[in-house]
């Protein structure tokens, strides 16, 4: 696989960090995996509801190499203060443990646990360097590390999964069970399956993926992740583990009486109006959580008919529209990232834009028209230092590009 010059400057970067770090990285693989930008549904995969995304070129690179014995020695470029993590295969701290609550280690740590929970016994330990240029919440940082050290573990070992979703199980299970975090399947599916130039649908009815073209006649556009600067940390000490709580709570307490298993399921206006009826005066803010999935299903299947349609300033106002859902009804939003909205909207040829991922802190994003990218940089750095001049140091605007989600290369590491 050819590697751009722009991605070979990341592997360079890589190749210092070893040399400084004494890694002996000769011979090794790379392997990149993307970032992910969500168009819908944010916060529906642990809701039950039908996904679509795109992979974009923002990434974690790892090189690696089997090093012939049974130790992992791991050191991150982004971390620099958590040094050369070494363990011996098989010998990991327990889950969720709070000395490593606060290490990046703690993923590397997960995947042993979980893959030798699942019949997956790793062996052979490599030695490995990583860096990332993907924001800090927002565009799945988290995601892309698991699956980048899963498949780059399994590969090591000799070993193969046959069905691409059961290393999205795995991936899930690292955060969830390993580490604490609540998360659901969005990021590591819209990542694992990305394709350059792609739409991904997943349909969790059926476990399905289906590859969505832009439709012919799209205007020029492109997509902003705005990095607010800000560091959110993990989903298990977010607002976003209360806010699934909430959205099981709700399943929990209309299920004797509707018959719903996940709020997906409550697709019938009607039904809505009988939930809220029934729960609205004693628990308002669980029926405004429903208010937002339900209303963000509706505008699921008319964003992806537009996609597919080439009406890319229909996806956007539909993208605004979440936005406004997930920021009032769902209230998962934050004070930094909803500046980056306020400032984007102000500008002419911004399609649409809402905050992205977790919540609370990390990046928004935007749909804007080509023409217009100028102008959304300009208003940026204008206004937000201004807003947030704790973080006029910190923040970026990153253009985003649509590729594949995971590629490894050869022979770059002679």
């Amino acid at each position: 696989m050819r590697i751009s010059d722009e991605n070979r400057v990341m592997v360079d970067k890589i190749k210092l960090l070893a040399s400084d770090k004494g890694i002996d990285l000769t011979g090794a693989r790379v392997r990149r995996t993307s970032s992910r930008f969500c168009l819908g549904v944010e916060h529906g995969d642990y809701n039950g509801t039908e996904l679509f995304g795109v992979g974009t070129d923002r990434f974690i690179w790892m090189a690696y190499r089997p090093n012939g014995t049974d130790r992992v020695r791991m050191y991150s470029g982004n971390f620099p203060n958590d040094g050369v993590v070494e363990f011996q295969l098989g010998n990991v701290p327990a889950p969720k443990s709070p000395e490593v609550a606060d290490s990046w280690a703690r993923f590397v740590y997960g995947v042993d646990y979980i893959l030798r929970r699942e019949g997956f016994p790793l062996t052979q330990g490599v030695d490995a360097v990583l860096y990332g240029n993907i924001p800090g919440g927002g565009m799945s940082r988290s995601a892309s590390l698991t699956l980048n050290l899963i498949l780059s573990l399994l590969d090591a070992n000799g070993m193969e999964v046959a069905d691409p979703l059961k290393i999205v199980d795995l991936a899930q299970a690292v955060e969830n069970d390993y580490i604490g975090s609540p998360c659901g399947q969005l990021d590591q599916i819209m990542i694992l399956f990305a394709r350059e130039g792609m739409g991904t649908h997943y349909n969790p009815a059926n476990r399905s993926i289906q590859y969505v073209p832009l439709g012919q006649g799209a205007i020029p556009f492109r997509i902003i992740g705005l990095d607010t600067g800000t560091v959110r940390p993990g989903l298990e000490k977010s607002t976003y583990k209360l806010r699934r709580s909430e959205c099981e709570k709700l399943v929990e307490l209309a299920k004797p009486e509707f018959g719903i298993k996940c709020l997906a399921d409550v697709r019938d206006p009607e039904l809505c109006k009988k939930i809220f009826a029934r729960f609205g005066a004693s628990h308002p803010e669980l029926c405004a959580r429903l208010s937002y999935i339900c209303g963000a299903q509706k505008r699921f299947y008319q964003m992806l008919a537009a996609w597919k349609n080439g009406d890319i300033e229909t996806v956007g106002r539909i993208f605004r529209e979440d936005g406004l859902g997930l920021r009032d009804e769902y209230r998962i939003s934050g004070p930094e990232l909803e500046s980056m909205c306020d400032i984007v909207r102000t500008v002419p040829g911004v399609l649409g834009e809402r905050m992205l991922g977790g919540g609370d802190k990390g990046a928004a994003g935007a749909l804007v028209k080509a023409d217009a990218v100028d102008a959304v940089r300009k208003a940026v750095d204008l206004a937000y230092p201004r807003s947030h001049p704790a973080f006029a140091a910190k923040y970026a605007t990153h253009v985003c590009k649509v590729v594949d989600g995971v590629q490894t290369y050869e022979g770059m590491l002679a």
